[in-house]
């Protein structure tokens, strides 16, 4: 869906900022996809708020897939507009939105809102499936 890579290249070059969500100020993973989506009317406003910024250190519960969950279902074949999730501590705890597999956009702890290759660094061995919004 080019909607949704238009408005997620908009947000390209925000700081990251633990629970932000203001594009061009700061953003973390989590709150991106949030804004994005809901920019192109895909989920209405969503807010997880408050969560501390190393929650997936300390807990097994998939908090994170669970928000995913309730408004996507898991895919096998990525496409533009799609969601991938990543295993970082001891759970799923990032994502980023497909461009054109394997690359996509994503906010990173001390870089920002950027463009990656979701296979390759830190990302590497830590995918943990990837989602489509419902009725997409």
């Amino acid at each position: 869906m080019q909607n949704i890579i238009n408005e997620a290249r908009a947000w390209l070059g925000t700081p990251y900022h633990h629970q932000g969500r203001v594009k061009g100020v700061g953003t973390d993973c989590g709150m991106l996809l949030c804004e994005v989506y809901h920019a192109c009317g895909l989920v209405p406003y969503i807010d997880p708020r408050p969560y501390p910024a190393d929650w997936h250190l300390h807990q097994m519960e998939q908090k994170y897939l669970g928000w995913v969950k309730q408004y996507c279902d898991e895919v096998h074949d990525p496409q533009p507009g799609d969601i991938v999730l990543y295993h970082f501590g001891k759970c799923i705890s990032h994502a980023g939105i497909v461009v054109e597999w394997p690359m996509i956009i994503h906010a990173y702890i001390k870089q920002g809102v950027i463009l990656s290759d979701g296979t390759k660094g830190s990302l590497a061995r830590r995918i943990a499936g990837f989602y489509r919004i419902k009725g997409q």
